[in-house]
């Protein structure tokens, strides 16, 4: 499979056979959610220029997550939509202008262990364009092949303690830079509809 995956064989796959929601606990089958539990609602920019996905490392000044691999995103303010605030943090963040991006599909919401429902948002990237960082969220932006991260292969489970128990996780490295958590799982989602 590997190398043959593009933007559009995988806007193909997700017509045939759609993503379906995840969570940061599906490796981790021990774990009672609290009923009732209230998520805010976020957004991610999964931006792909040339078959490859835009993605950042988080600064490491941040309380949560510092230093993570992430898509650029967000809390939703107001009253806007996932693609809104995933197109305004992706310009807040990396510099992404939101009139080069055209919104391809909007995936199943990820639920993450900070309570966030997080609605991923796969968009095409028409042109390059210079990131521009902003300092005090993100050290850097970087791409990866989409074939890469599409390829089941690649992914591992890994586990540590958390909160006094066992959980598990996806992770998917890639050069110097260490995929996991809700983005790696948010990646092997789609991963799993394209196989």
């Amino acid at each position: 499979m590997g190398h043959r995956v593009d933007l559009e064989t995988l806007v193909d796959a997700l017509d045939k056979a759609p993503a379906h929601p995840s969570s940061d606990y599906d490796l981790s089958p021990g774990v009672i959610l609290p009923e009732g539990r209230k998520l805010r609602p976020a957004a991610v920019l999964m931006g792909v220029l040339d078959d490859q996905v835009i993605l950042t490392k988080r600064a490491s000044t941040l309380k949560h997550h510092p230093g993570q691999i992430a898509f650029p995103g967000g809390k939703l303010d107001g009253a806007e939509t996932a693609s809104q605030a995933a197109l305004r943090e992706a310009r807040e963040e990396v510099g992404l202008p939101p009139d080069i991006v055209t919104i391809l599909a909007e995936l199943p919401p990820h639920e993450t262990v900070t309570s966030y429902a997080v609605t991923p948002i796969l968009a095409r990237v028409e042109r390059d364009f210079e990131p521009t960082v902003e300092p005090g969220e993100v050290a850097e932006c970087f791409r990866v092949p989409l074939a890469f991260l599409m390829d089941p292969a690649n992914y591992a489970v890994e586990g540590r303690r958390w909160r006094g128990m066992r959980r598990e996780f996806f992770t998917i490295p890639y050069g110097p830079y260490y995929i996991w958590g809700a983005t790696a799982r948010i990646l092997k989602s789609l991963a799993d509809s394209v196989a």
